[in-house]
Formats: structure tokens, C-alpha cells, sequence
């Protein structure tokens, strides 16, 4: 099968929506699939690379490390185009769905789209933003989502949102998969033993992690003042803030107004081959966090074995189980005498350590990889035509 994944965002930047496409396209090539990518370059200029066609591209000027790409970027379609793929499934709603549905149109090609972003969250970082509410994202994402043949979510709690602003597509629920083994690998005790002077932690102190980007929509901030009430020495653990983001600058200020410089200590970006060492030397996994369509950040939690204290939210479903391998709470109080229940009690944090590895199991990438190819396959079959003999794309026209 010939299946062109189209993404604004690539192996430049560091998300969920990234690590769920590469992870993707490991497991279809793996099941023999012929896989191209379609994205924007974070160079500015227009190159292709192996797999993977960037098209030109300008910085966006909406969200630090975001472009968009120029018009007129035409030639890279008409190739992919020719190239005549079975499937095209883009992963972002904005800039590279355009070509995704174009190409999809001319090759009649089955569209499916991963939604893996609540706006809501996000109408901030765009001019006038403040002024769009639930109504105007739900309008915007029925025009946009009209062309798409099959819409993939990866929790619950995303299908619930699409099926509220009024999408009328067909959804299935694929939660992405990571690759477990990096997270439950052995890790070289004098990496961690590094880590530990770098940030100046003591090898008796334990540690919670914070880690993920640091968005304003990620609630870092309300992690730091439920940190504040909690009143955890820092010569019992320190919370350890990991990642990079716009939000960064005010948390570091909001930190030293809240008189937590020996509890706190901000890592800043890591990069990806060091973060399984950050799960591995903490005891405990900490998010304010609502508005995550799965959490990534959560599974790699779990496969690294540790217990989880998250903000109460539908996404944790499947990933919590309150009181088995951690808490979901409610507010600052709770938090709290959550994880200080965990970091005084040994045996139960062992406990719950077991559970989360268990639970880990259930979002690998082979499960992942195989759900998708199972999707396409019956998108397939239900877009073939009715008279028998004729061949589903044969139909199919260049541009």
C-alpha cells in the first residue's frame, strides 16, 4: 500500500503530534507499506530528503518554532500526485492538510485525518485569539474536517469534543503508541548520577518530574502554586521541571516570587536520547495539565514505571487508575497529600510502579501500527464502488 502522511510539523520539534508520525511511519514500513511524508521545512528552503519532501516555507509568527509554507510550492504535489498513493492521512488541520486534500481529490485516494489537538486551548497564541470561543472552533473544524473520509482520535475524551462541534464523519479511537523498550531499557547509573550534579539534586533527595513543553495552556503555572502549598523540603525532593516553551520565562520568574529556588529547579529543553533518563532517575510523575488529547508524556511515564499525580481529566482514562499506580486530583490539597503519600510510603510507590509498567503495555507502536493498517483497510473497502469488477481508484485522475 502506498500512504502519504502529510504533518506542519517534523523532526525539528518535539511533540506528541511528532512522535506519534514517526512512530507511524516505523511501524507501516515494518509491515511493509510504502510511506511518504509531506511537511514544512524548518529550513525555509524547499528539499527533499530520503522519504520526506519539505515544502518552503516562512516562520509563522503565531507560535515560537511554527512555519507556514509559501504558496505557489506546487511541483512537490504534482509529484506525489503522480506517485498515485491509497491513502493519505494527514496529522495537522492547517497548513499541510491543504495539500493532503488536493492530492487526495486528484488521486482519489481514501482521506483520513488524526486529530490530535484541542484548540480551545490554544486560541491564545493567535491575534485576536481571545476573542474565539468553543463556538468558532467547532464552526472551523466542520468547514475544515468536511473533505476527510475518516477521522482518527486518539482517546475518548477527543471523539466526545469532534462529536460536539457537530463533525458528522466516521471516528475510530487509535491511541498512539511509543516505543516502550527506550523507556524501559537499563540506564547507565553514572548518566543519572550526572543529571543528579547538573541540576544539583542530592543522591538522597527523591525527585518528581514535570516534563513535556512548557505552553501556557500546560498549567505549569498552577503546578508551581500547588507545589508552594504542599510544603515539601527541598531536602526531600525537589520537583524537577523539564522542557522548553513560550511559557518558560514567566514560570522561572513566577518560581522565585513563590520562594521556591531550592524546591524547584527548571532543567530547560533535554534532548530526546536523555529524556528516558529523566523518567528513570525520578520517583514520582506530576501534571496540571487539561488539555491533552492523550498525553504522551503520561505513557512514557508508565513504561519508565512510575507512579502518576495528574489533574483530573477524561484523557487519563485507560492511562489512572486512581489509587493503583497513582491519584488524579482535583485541587492544590489534594495534590498535596497525594504526593506526599507516595514519596513517604516505599512500598506502595513500589506497588503502583508495578502497575503502571502493566498498563504501559497496552500502548506499544506494534498495537498502534496495527489498528491504523486495520483502519485503511476497511476505509478501503468501503470506498470501493458498487458495480463489480471496477478497481476502487479507477477514477483516478493527475493534475
Amino acid at each position: 500500500m502506498k500512504i502519504l502522511i502529510t504533518t506542519d510539523l517534523f523532526r525539528s520539534t518535539i511533540n506528541g503530534v511528532v512522535t506519534s508520525v514517526l512512530n507511524l511511519e516505523r511501524e507501516l514500513a515494518r509491515q511493509g507499506h510504502e510511506v511518504r511524508i509531506l511537511t514544512v521545512s524548518d529550513t525555509g528552503k524547499a528539499y527533499q530528503e530520503e522519504n520526506v519532501w519539505y515544502l518552503r516555507s516562512v516562520p509563522s509568527g503565531i507560535y515560537p518554532g511554527v512555519r507556514i509554507p509559501v504558496p505557489g510550492d506546487g511541483s512537490y504535489r504534482r509529484e506525489l500526485t503522480e506517485w498515485m498513493p491509497d491513502i493519505v492521512h494527514s496529522q495537522c488541520e492547517f497548513c499541510t492538510f491543504s495539500y493532503g486534500k488536493r492530492i487526495a481529490e486528484d488521486t482519489g485516494a481514501v482521506f483520513i485525518h488524526t486529530c490530535h489537538t484541542l484548540y480551545e486551548q490554544y486560541t491564545k497564541y493567535v491575534p485576536m485569539g481571545k476573542y474565539l470561543g468553543p463556538a468558532a472552533v467547532a464552526a472551523y473544524m466542520r468547514w475544515r474536517l468536511r473533505p476527510v473520509d475518516r477521522i482518527i482520535t486518539p482517546t475518548k475524551k477527543v471523539e466526545r469534543t469532534f462529536l460536539s462541534y457537530g463533525v458528522e464523519k466516521k471516528t475510530a479511537i487509535i491511541p498512539t503508541g511509543i516505543q516502550l523498550k527506550e523507556f524501559s531499557a537499563p540506564i547507565p547509573g553514572d548518566m543519572l548520577s550526572e543529571i543528579r550534579k547538573e541540576c544539583k539534586i542530592e543522591p538522597d533527595v527523591r525527585i518528581v518530574l514535570s516534563l513535556g513543553r512548557l505552553g501556557f495552556e500546560k498549567q505549569v503555572d498552577e503546578l508551581l502554586r500547588s507545589w508552594k502549598e504542599a510544603d515539601i523540603s527541598g531536602q526531600e525532593a525537589i520537583l524537577l521541571i523539564v522542557g522548553g516553551g513560550p511559557a518558560e520565562d514567566s514560570l522561572r520568574r513566577l518560581a522565585g516570587e513563590l520562594g521556591l529556588e531550592k524546591q524547584v529547579y527548571f532543567y530547560g529543553m533535554a534532548e530526546p536520547k536523555m529524556v528516558p533518563a529523566f523518567y528513570r532517575m525520578a520517583d514520582l510523575f506530576v501534571c496540571a495539565s487539561t488539555s491533552e488529547t492523550q498525553g504522551l508524556t503520561y505513557v512514557e511515564a508508565l513504561a519508565s514505571g512510575l507512579p502518576l499525580v495528574c489533574r483530573r481529566d477524561p484523557c487519563l482514562t485507560g492511562v489512572l487508575d486512581h489509587g493503583e499506580n497513582g491519584y488524579s486530583y482535583r485541587g492544590r490539597e489534594e495534590f498535596g497529600s497525594y504526593v506526599k503519600e507516595i514519596l513517604r510510603d516505599g512500598q506502595k510507590r513500589e506497588r503502583m510502579s508495578i502497575h503502571s509498567r502493566e498498563l504501559a503495555k497496552a500502548f506499544g507502536t506494534e498495537a498502534f501500527g496495527q489498528a491504523v493498517n486495520r483502519l485503511y483497510n476497511s476505509s478501503i473497502r468501503e470506498s470501493l464502488p458498487a458495480e463489480p469488477g471496477t478497481h476502487a481508484f479507477g477514477d483516478r485522475k493527475f493534475i
